[in-house]
């Protein structure tokens, strides 16, 4: 069983090589070049075989051509006039005349091969009926012609010559062995072969290491997915070069980056509702197991008190929801906001908080790109809170400024309270921590809502302050909206 399960098991491992990614680009590499190479050397092979064969043509033609002039301007050298026997005329013509390599001389009379010149061979074609029969039918058309035929002692380009003398016919035979000479290129052809075989090894070899640095990526890609799990969503894949595969890796990392984003938010989104609504939950549970319902005041003091924990959990989960669709790409609504008309709809709003003494220290005379109901619900946080922070006697002021040097608008809500403690400036920003001063929104999140909607304006929050001397909020807003930094600080204390 065990021996089994291991065959599959290795048979499985084959076939996922066989099919992987880096077996088949090799692969589809091997066949383009090998195909490119057969197509080359076909076409290689065909101009060269219609080179040759013009070639023996034109050469043999000029061979019978050169009979022709002998013929008609040779004297017989016996007689020192023009021939007028032709087997004299053939036999003198073959004695002068030496065939070049791969190529005879024949003189054909009443249908046989009666002389050839030396080195000839005839009598491999003296007999060959194939041959006789092209020569007899040239010789009955009576005009010169040019001739391939198969013949047994292989295949030949013939220029025949018709000569009459004297009541008797014959021709003078140009031979031409193509065979031959296409043998010497068939054994340039079998070099190519051999040669296109070892660099289609070589090409193999070197593709096979050139496929796998390529791929490298999508192994490391594959292999970083593997590692990823719903609790460890940190893994990046290292990524060097501008191809398209690093493109790939980067694009993947940024992938990550934003499921870690989501589910870091998702995270973060129930444990803040565990937090926050675990207390009211609890203070709910315990006075409604306490409650005495035969007596009228009770229930109607704890009748008052839970209404009121549901209205604290009610504020608690609106502001929850803000934080979460803080991240969202739809949070803002994107228009001009005229800074001065800004302030003044917030300083209206903010009034009826608290009897304080309130006041406008700037009004800028601006116009920044934001979203006017996420910067009014921002800055009235910060109103509630230095309401909750101070007294009647105290004042709380709003204004706003422009830093024409470094395109920003600067926002503020200033107040005369007890400010925040040193210890406290880093962290009354966070989503569960209490400054020891208290000073947070009524639901503990208003300081979290704030630096969500400034960071979702690409800005900053800055706090000045000191105990018992007040402190300042303020907003730095970029005028044109900035794509926020991923998860950085957005705030820092100002001493």
């Amino acid at each position: 069983m065990r021996s089994m399960k291991t065959t599959e098991r290795n048979r499985v491992r084959a076939l996922a090589a066989v099919r992987s990614v880096r077996v088949r680009v090799l692969a589809s590499i091997l066949l383009l070049t090998a195909l490119g190479m057969t197509l080359a050397g076909v076409a290689v092979y065909l101009v060269q075989k219609s080179r040759i064969d013009h070639r023996v043509r034109l050469h043999v033609d000029r061979e019978a051509a050169e009979f022709e002039k002998f013929s008609a301007l040779a004297v017989d050298p016996r007689t020192g006039k023009p021939f007028t026997s032709l087997d004299r005329l053939l036999s003198t013509a073959t004695q002068r005349n030496v065939p070049d390599e791969h190529e005879a001389l024949l003189a054909v009379i009443d249908g046989a091969v009666r002389y050839s010149s030396p080195g000839s061979r005839p009598e491999r074609l003296s007999t060959d009926e194939a041959f006789l029969r092209a020569v007899q039918a040239v010789i009955d058309s009576g005009e010169p012609a040019l001739a391939a035929v198969g013949t047994a002692a292989g295949r030949v380009q013939l220029a025949v010559r018709p000569v009459a003398r004297r009541g008797h016919s014959g021709a003078w035979v140009v031979v031409h062995w193509t065979e031959r000479e296409e043998a010497e290129f068939t054994d340039v052809m079998r070099t190519y072969v051999l040669t296109a075989l070892g660099v289609l090894l070589l090409v193999a070899i070197a593709g096979w290491f050139v496929t796998g640095r390529l791929l490298a990526p999508i192994r490391l890609l594959r292999r970083t997915a593997l590692r990823i799990t719903d609790t460890d969503l940190t893994q990046r894949i290292s990524v060097s070069g501008h191809d398209d595969l690093a493109e790939l890796g980067r694009t993947f990392n940024v992938m990550l980056g934003r499921l870690e984003h989501a589910f870091t938010g998702q995270r973060e989104f129930l444990d803040d509702v565990g937090h926050e609504l675990r207390t009211p939950i609890t203070v709910v549970r315990g006075h409604l197991e306490l409650l005495d319902s035969c007596d009228p005041a009770e229930v109607e003091e704890v009748r008052a008190l839970v209404i009121d924990e549901l209205n604290r959990m009610a504020r608690m989960v609106d502001d929850l929801l803000v934080l979460a669709r803080a991240e969202r790409p739809d949070f803002l609504r994107l228009a001009a906001v005229d800074v001065g008309s800004l302030i003044d709809e917030v300083f209206e709003k903010a009034r009826a908080l608290g009897d304080r003494r309130w006041r406008v220290d700037a009004r800028a005379e601006a116009e920044l790109y934001g979203d006017s109901q996420r910067l009014t619900q921002a800055l009235l946080e910060l109103a509630h809170n230095a309401v909750a922070l101070t007294g009647e006697n105290d004042t709380v002021a709003l204004g706003s400024a422009v830093d024409e040097e470094g395109g920003t608008v600067r926002l503020w809500v200033r107040d005369t309270g007890p400010g925040v403690a040193p210890d406290d400036a880093d962290r009354i920003f966070d989503r569960r921590r209490r400054g020891a001063s208290g000073r947070r929104g009524g639901s503990g999140l208003g300081l979290a809502i704030v630096r969500a909607i400034t960071e979702a304006h690409g800005g900053r929050v800055l706090l000045d302050s000191r105990p018992w001397h007040g402190a300042t909020f303020t907003l730095v807003i970029p005028r044109v909206h900035a794509d926020r930094p991923a998860r950085v600080p957005s705030w820092e204390p100002t001493r």
